[in-house]
């Protein structure tokens, strides 16, 4: 990766964070001092607590991808230590979907008239997770690529060996 790319991305990711901690800042802050009141139409309590959680989830994929850029930029990403971040990256996207599912729940009894809201969201959780399974093949490339690379040095110390 450029210099320019590495520094466009991590300029991405610290939006990202600042934006999500923002969000996160804002919502505790309406549960702590209740200046928003329910007027029933939604359950503003929970869907703020699970907003939190869902910026949580984002903080925790920012961060790792954070360090697998650094990982790229440095030369390292080919070992085993980048699996640890991509495993909590998976992760992070199934929570992700597990707090927009909970968002659809809480949602779904405001939307009996409409039910393709409902519908929609869910398929929206669908999708995310069906990142979750794109990440997953790409961590299988890693592996095949790390495993490769291990060959290939293997295969360099015989040859070295030999001559």
């Amino acid at each position: 990766m450029g210099k320019l790319t590495v520094g466009a991305l991590r300029a991405v990711l610290a939006m990202m964070l600042v934006g999500t901690f923002f969000v996160q800042a804002g919502m505790v802050w309406a549960l702590v001092t209740g200046n928003d009141p329910e007027d029933g139409s939604l359950p503003l309590t929970p869907l703020r607590v699970v907003t939190v959680l869902g910026m949580m989830a984002v903080q925790v994929a920012v961060v790792c991808v954070w360090r697998l850029v650094s990982m790229v930029r440095r030369g390292t990403v080919f070992s085993h230590a980048a699996f640890r971040y991509v495993d909590i990256v998976i992760g992070a996207i199934v929570a992700a979907a597990l707090v927009w599912f909970t968002v659809t729940g809480i949602n779904a009894p405001g939307q009996r008239e409409d039910p393709g809201v409902t519908v929609i969201m869910a398929g929206v959780g669908v999708a995310i997770l069906g990142v979750a399974l794109i990440v997953l093949v790409l961590r299988m490339l890693l592996a095949q690529a790390v495993a490769r690379d291990g060959e290939a040095v293997r295969m360099q110390a015989e040859l070295d060996e030999v001559i």
